[in-house]
């Protein structure tokens, strides 16, 4: 396919998937139904975190921990006492264990308490940078300051050894990119072209039956060979096509 029949035809498919209807199927829904920038960046990034398998089960379980949180996420993880955790109702997504929950509160309380905010984070590492990698890099540092249980690494993607980080991708992008539909809520200061492709089983196959990807990995590398793909397609907004990449392969693969 010529790159301008491909461009037109994602666009085409990027009309169709990027409308407000979208967040009634997706875990995007769960920082939606906050309005503080603090409840939708923690919202967002335990929801994105957990979002592996079934949409179903993810949304299902995202709406517990809100529920597990009172639905006050920023104001539980402000005022969490570990000599309490007794207290706290146990939540469990398939290999995401109660501990890992529990950690993920207490170092977003030490992000909050100490680094001013996940906002801060990732734009300072943005602002040191230049790129996403290196920003994801960074926040990884960051997060896992605190005494952790090993168990809890493999539930934040490591970029620096190759990961592709798709659920990281994921939370920068509904964080970051700025759009006219609403579905992503562009609260951060990081450009919509910085950003790289969250790269799944669907956009991976749709990708490599597209031409947009040549290796045979689904690893960072693959996330930047896609990505700089697609900002062949659009240089200022490549992610845009991950509606067209997910829809079709949602619908069509």
């Amino acid at each position: 396919m010529e790159l301008s029949d491909l461009k037109d035809f994602l666009d085409e498919k990027y009309l169709q998937y990027n409308k407000k209807d979208f967040i009634l199927t997706d875990p995007i829904q769960i920082p939606h139904s906050f309005s503080q920038r603090e409840d939708i960046e923690i919202a967002g990034f335990l929801a994105s975190t957990i979002a592996w398998g079934n949409r179903k089960m993810i949304i299902g379980n995202a709406k517990k921990m809100m529920e597990i949180m009172g639905n006050q996420p920023y104001d539980f993880v402000m005022n969490f006492n570990i000599d309490k955790i007794n207290d706290i109702p146990p939540f469990v997504h398939r290999t995401f264990q109660n501990q890992d929950f529990l950690y993920c509160v207490a170092s977003l309380q030490n992000i909050y308490k100490n680094h001013g905010g996940l906002k801060n984070v990732f734009e300072g590492a943005f602002q040191k940078y230049g790129n996403l990698r290196e920003t994801l890099i960074e926040f990884r540092k960051i997060f896992f300051e605190c005494d952790f249980p090993l168990r809890t690494e493999k539930h934040i993607a490591n970029v620096a050894k190759g990961a592709a980080g798709k659920r990281l991708c994921m939370y920068t992008m509904w964080m970051a990119r700025k759009d006219k539909s609403g579905v992503h809520f562009g609260i951060w200061n990081i450009p919509n072209s910085a950003l790289m492709l969250p790269l799944d089983t669907h956009t991976a196959t749709v990708g490599r039956k597209l031409g947009l990807i040549t290796r045979k990995q689904d690893d960072w590398k693959t996330v930047e060979e896609i990505t700089a793909n697609l900002r062949l397609l659009d240089p200022d907004d490549p992610v845009k096509y991950d509606f067209s990449l997910f829809g079709l392969g949602i619908d069509h693969f």
